[in-house]
């Protein structure tokens, strides 16, 4: 019996077969980052559930608020359950993060200097069904650590964000996805992204978006308005007009206008 001819399967191998020079679509559910840019290079269009989201950065908490924050305030409120945060280096800000759609009462903080007891609270939160997402800081994690970590989200469908030093870049990760964030070193406002693996070409230039939100670009752009103003050095008074005071004592008004002075511009 001979083989099929290769053309054959033309049909079939055209649906579902990923081609390396197009963006990747999706094969699970994704929740949008609440940045058009990003949602626009991603797979899907956003962050995916059930798989693990790799962060890199220089420091550890540097522009993690300002890029998970949208999609964090999204799953809570779909799935109802907390944020879990593992070995977060700083205290989050409860009233900042409440003003953007993510309550204090819906995080949930681990707190360990110790790599295991870190690995082990995150592997037991992503098996938790009710924990809407989860963020680690897991700067010593290996391969196959981080591998468990991704089949504990794929198993039950979690957001899973693993925040690392940017050193890292070049070693094995299973993440999903993977990027490093950066300040744009010619607009500070800007935080630039850079795609280091995904289910599609290689990206030309990194992608860019905003380093805050747009009431705080508000409030610092008035408050350097303000500042530039209190800088500028005194502008003198403009010279007063010359004035001539003369007595009114001949002015037919009766005796109560006498003795008046009036100023004559």
């Amino acid at each position: 019996m001979g083989l099929p001819f290769l053309d054959s399967f033309s049909t079939a191998a055209g649906r579902g077969v990923w081609h390396a020079d197009e963006l990747g679509l999706a094969d699970a559910q994704v929740v949008v980052t609440g940045h058009a840019a990003l949602d626009a290079e991603l797979p899907g269009g956003g962050w995916p559930v059930g798989a693990m989201t790799e962060l890199l950065q220089a420091t550890p908490e540097a522009h993690v608020w300002r890029l998970l924050l949208p999609a964090l305030a999204q799953a809570v409120e779909a799935r109802g359950g907390p944020v879990v945060l593992v070995g977060a280096p700083y205290e989050p800000c409860g009233t900042a993060l409440a003003a953007q759609g993510l309550p204090v009462e819906a995080l949930m903080c681990v707190r360990s200097d110790a790599p295991a007891a870190r690995l082990w609270a995150c592997e037991q939160a992503l098996r938790c069904a009710e924990i809407a997402a989860v963020v680690a800081w897991l700067p010593q994690a290996r391969v196959g650590e981080l591998r468990r970590l991704q089949l504990a989200a794929a198993q039950h469908e979690v957001l899973l964000f693993v925040c690392r030093p940017e050193s890292v870049a070049l070693s094995a990760s299973p993440a999903r996805l993977r990027l490093r964030a950066e300040r744009c070193p010619d607009d500070p406002a800007q935080i630039a992204l850079h795609l280091l693996k995904r289910r599609g070409p290689p990206l030309a230039a990194p992608v860019r978006v905003p380093a805050r939100n747009a009431r705080m670009s508000a409030l610092l752009a008035a408050a350097r308005v303000r500042r530039q103003l209190r800088l500028q050095p005194p502008v003198a008074p403009a010279a007063a007009p010359s004035a001539t005071v003369v007595r009114i004592d001949a002015w037919k008004g009766g005796p109560d206008a006498l003795d008046r002075l009036a100023v004559v511009v």
